[in-house]
């Protein structure tokens, strides 16, 4: 079955295209299950906005024109609402709270930042320092060891801004995929990126030297683009490209993301390949 769990929408602020768009051309591009999983709001406790993520007061709307999509389209494409969040502990009771409320179907683990994005950076642009390097470590297992997510998106992120893949990167990526493997959790093979490094000469992520370790210490993945464009979706060349990489590397894919029982475990995933 052809998925995407990792759909963001214009309320992000960094996104183009309707939430309609989204669905339209994830038919056209022969998806038969798309999640959307925008930047999650969080009620700060402080004054702070952000400028990458919708506002707490949009989430309503978020959910309501979701579900009014997947009524629409019920027939020909199955829609499942989510949030892509980080692992901030002062503000997780908060997040359970709308998790239950909306009755959400799953949430990605995207660790963007170290507790709270009030005072620390975003780690793709911060991690060319040890120092940064061991928080995206520490978040990412005490995130994953939450019970709140069902996938880690982009496990790599650390390599959009560390200079190259050293001793340090290695024993950081054993540490978080010897985690996930353990919890039973999926790593996000994110090729939302893909483009981008081929039209400026890079390798950020996906990065080679991490999912070998990632195949190594028995990990699953499965893929997500990060479509931050309706017309992300109506091309299939990193997908497949994504599915024969998988392959080579002999990693188990699974191609669908249950729901989560709300914080108290880690969801299941089925359809491994």
């Amino acid at each position: 079955m052809k998925t995407n769990y990792h759909t963001h929408t214009t309320r992000c602020m960094h996104a183009t295209g309707s939430d309609e768009d989204y669905v339209l051309s994830a038919i056209k591009g022969g998806y038969q299950e798309l999640g959307f999983s925008d930047h999650t709001p969080w009620k700060y406790h402080t004054d702070y906005v952000a400028d990458m993520r919708m506002l707490p007061e949009e989430l309503s709307e978020y959910v309501e024109s979701l579900h009014s999509l997947r009524e629409k389209y019920r027939n020909q494409i199955s829609i499942k609402i989510g949030l892509e969040c980080e692992y901030f502990p002062a503000y997780t009771h908060w997040l359970k709270e709308q998790i239950k409320k909306y009755q959400l179907d799953y949430i990605l683990f995207g660790n963007h930042h170290y507790h709270t994005d009030e005072k620390f950076p975003y780690f793709g642009h911060h991690t060319e320092n040890l120092d940064m390097l061991e928080l995206y470590e520490e978040s990412a297992i005490e995130g994953m060891e939450s019970g709140l997510f069902c996938c880690l998106a982009h496990p790599d992120l650390f390599m959009r801004s560390y200079p190259r893949f050293d001793r340090h990167c290695k024993l950081v990526s054993r540490h978080i995929c010897r985690t996930a493997a353990r919890l039973n959790i999926p790593l996000e093979y994110n090729v939302g990126f893909v483009a981008y490094n081929e039209a400026h000469g890079l390798q950020t992520y996906p990065c080679p030297d991490f999912w070998h370790i990632a195949a190594n210490e028995g990990c699953t993945a499965i893929i997500g683009l990060d479509a931050h464009d309706n017309k992300d979706l109506e091309t299939s060349v990193y997908y497949n490209r994504a599915v024969e990489e998988l392959k080579a590397l002999k990693i188990k894919r699974v191609d669908t993301l249950t729901s989560l029982h709300y914080g108290t475990a880690a969801a299941s995933c089925l359809h491994v390949f």
